[in-house]
């Protein structure tokens, strides 16, 4: 493959002085491999519709024992789908069609889940279709029917206050619902919002094997921008490389769910960057050496997401090696992220860990901001919120929302720490994917204890 690209590239090597040129080019095209794979599309959807097979058989059943729940609906109309539909949707489905309702029933706890499509159409090989038009015109009526049939105690629809990916349930279907179920069942209806929270942040032993690959891939391509062969200091600046990612993303078959940031930190007395909040940065600035480079990225790949935020730093004419008060800066802000994973214990909400943690970095003398939050089928999951970038107190709702095991995390924070050779602060923004198994919290593709150097320092460069 390699010497395919040097044949397409027309790069010739005959003389000593050429074959010496080939190998430092054959070392920095090994410097910026892509180590983690992208399976082809067809791959991806087998193995995207194979997780929904376990999910279903593993994962529901025990949801719906935990809330409560022997009915779930979940509703949508084309193109204005519900957050969960998404999920339970076959890959080659990529969005509701008409009307499209989910039926799912658990008559008692050693019962398998019935699932059931009241739709057109079988929805993927898991939904059976329950619903004949030529038989029965009235969709809504067929519904109910199946309701009738079944008796359930208790009938979870998608509707909370206090998470939007919970409230897909949209109003005019919430009316129509109302509308053709007799009366007498209208008392059993509740929010699902438990057990469809509880669907979105679980993960499977599966997914988990592969979450490590996604965030390697998105560390892959995090390096491949923050480094020489992206970026040339005083040439190219902020938005180039953010719009460098774009591509690469594109090139790559995945996708991002939001747009990347690229911003820096430089000792200049006159920049407040570190004071910026997310929504405030600034016209593209041009890299220059000594700066201290900022990116917050994430792509979606087979369903699930990343959230990833690392540094790099621009190295000197005089420099070899990134200046030992940055890489101790850095060690402040991997010390706070351990005070946070230390206080992550099973049951505990998003509250109770945030406070947890702040009581124990003030006693440290650490300065910094918790926002954590959880991370699968969105970016921004459902699940425990801990803290966010602009309440460090308690978060109402999604806060108070319990920690479970076999759920993934953006282990997001900063740390402030002030630099004398700067006379101000650094702001050391970090944040990692990571699993939470029920005891510890393991980072999916370990996290960075170092910054990234621009250029890479090469082995085989000598003085």
């Amino acid at each position: 493959m390699l010497l395919m690209f040097i044949f397409k590239a027309n790069i010739k090597f005959s003389s000593m002085k050429n074959t010496i040129q080939l190998i430092a080019f054959l070392m920095t095209c090994s410097l910026f491999a892509q180590d983690f794979a992208v399976l082809p599309q067809k791959k991806q959807s087998e193995v995207t519709d194979q997780w929904l097979g376990e999910r279903l058989e593993t994962v529901l059943p025990e949801l719906m024992d935990r809330a409560g729940i022997d009915m779930w609906l979940v509703i949508s109309r084309e193109y204005n789908e519900d957050p969960v539909i998404k999920t339970l949707l076959p890959s080659t489905w990529l969005a509701a069609r008409r009307r499209t309702i989910l039926l799912m029933y658990k008559p008692g706890s050693d019962a398998q889940v019935e699932k059931l499509a009241v739709a057109r159409y079988n929805v993927g090989s898991k939904f059976k279709k329950a619903w004949d038009p030529e038989q029965q015109p009235n969709q809504w009526k067929r519904l109910v029917e199946l309701i009738k049939e079944r008796n359930p105690e208790k009938i979870g629809i998608n509707i909370s206050k206090d998470f939007g990916h919970a409230d897909g349930l949209n109003h005019t279907e919430y009316e129509l619902l109302l509308e053709n179920l007799p009366a007498s069942f209208h008392k059993k209806l509740t929010s699902a919002e438990d057990l469809a929270v509880g669907w979105l942040e679980t993960r499977t032993a599966s997914e988990l094997a592969t979450y490590k690959h996604i965030q390697g891939i998105a560390h892959d391509i995090i390096q491949e921008g923050l480094s020489e062969k992206v970026i040339t200091p005083g040439v190219t600046s902020t938005t180039d490389v953010v719009w460098w990612y774009r591509d690469r993303i594109k090139d790559l078959g995945v996708e991002t769910w939001f747009h990347p940031t690229v911003d820096i930190q430089r000792p200049s007395a006159d920049s407040k960057e570190h004071l910026r909040t997310f929504d405030n940065n600034p016209d593209p600035e041009t890299l220059r050496p000594g700066d201290v480079l900022h990116i917050d990225f994430g792509i979606t790949y087979l369903r699930l997401n990343t959230d990833t935020q690392q540094l790099a730093y621009v190295l000197k004419a005089d420099e070899k090696e990134v200046p030992q008060y940055l890489e101790d800066a850095l060690s402040v802000g991997n010390r706070l992220q351990d005070i946070l994973t230390s206080s992550f214990k099973t049951g505990r909400t998003g509250n109770e860990i945030l406070k947890a943690a702040r009581t124990q970095m003030k006693s440290e003398d650490i300065k910094g901001t918790i926002y954590t939050h959880p991370m699968g089928y969105h970016g921004h999951a459902a699940g425990p919120t801990i803290g966010m970038w602009d309440n460090q107190g308690r978060v109402p709702g999604s806060g108070d929302y319990p920690l479970y095991p076999n759920t993934v995390y953006a282990i997001e924070l900063n740390a402030e720490v002030y630099l004398e050779e700067w006379q101000k602060p650094l702001r050391v923004m970090l944040e990692e994917g990571a699993h939470f198994d029920g005891d510890e919290v393991v980072y999916l593709n370990g996290r960075q204890k170092e910054f990234l150097t621009i250029p890479r320092q090469k082995s085989y460069l000598k003085e």
